[in-house]
């Protein structure tokens, strides 16, 4: 099935079945593969992706649900020069990286709780990465490192 979908804001297509899964799509197909396979139920956010600025499951999505649609990985989150951007900075500032294995689906989920919230409280925080599970870190540092993100993306707008 020809899919056509914008990835990381570049217009692409792809000769895919519409039964693969978005996931094992990006990883195995693309080469993406900060997109990580944790549970495949969608219970983990491992997987996390943004389609059309929302967070997904990519592990619980076909490819012929993307046509036409925007789809945003980890690799798509970057600086104006292709280094971290903003959260990620403020994840390596407060150590809320450890292992690493969860951390691309928790910048995927902060960045859209930022993306409609940049006054998040402490507990829209925790609500907005519910499902996404880390054994390592402990969410304290992550969650202090969404807070400034968004304090200092509130600054810079006003």
């Amino acid at each position: 099935m020809q899919i056509e979908f914008v990835l990381n804001g570049k217009q692409t297509s792809l000769d895919v079945p519409g039964e693969m899964k978005l996931l094992d799509c990006l990883r195995e197909v693309l080469g993406l593969t900060g997109t990580k396979s944790g549970c495949e139920i969608g219970q983990c956010g491992a997987c996390s992706v943004l389609i059309d600025h929302k967070l997904e499951r990519s592990c619980l999505i076909l490819m012929r649900n993307v046509a036409n649609r925007e789809i945003t990985t980890i690799e798509g989150i970057h600086g104006p020069d292709g280094g971290p951007n903003d959260l990620q900075e403020a994840f390596l500032k407060y150590g809320a990286v450890q292992c690493g294995f969860c951390t691309p689906g928790m910048v995927i989920a902060a960045e859209a709780l930022l993306h409609q919230n940049l006054n998040p409280t402490r507990e829209d925080i925790k609500s907005a990465l519910s499902k996404n599970l880390c054994r390592c870190s402990g969410y304290h540092q992550i969650f202090d490192a969404i807070e400034e993100t968004a304090t200092n993306r509130r600054n810079q707008k006003s």
